[in-house]
């Protein structure tokens, strides 16, 4: 198992822009965007036993990331069309 962290711009590199600019004038897409670096964060730091953590809460740190990345997804997706 990897323990690098997962980074949006290395998930989503034809996004980068997107995201630049929605997190400048887009107050939600800013607060998913720390939100889930916030989380992405914790998961790696308990991956790596820099904050050891319980296999339970392991398992609830990633499943809140990988829904703030599928709502970030949905948000870009989204904002793309409309755009």
């Amino acid at each position: 198992m990897s323990h690098t962290p997962h980074e949006l711009a290395d998930d989503f590199p034809e996004h980068v822009e997107k995201m630049h600019e929605l997190r400048g004038s887009d107050a939600h897409f800013a607060k998913l965007y720390d939100s889930y670096h916030e989380a992405n964060r914790a998961v790696h730091r308990a991956e790596t036993d820099v904050e050891p953590t319980s296999d339970e809460h392991l398992t609830d740190l990633r499943k809140e990331r990988m829904r703030l990345k599928d709502e970030i997804y949905a948000y870009l997706t989204t904002s793309q069309t409309q755009a």
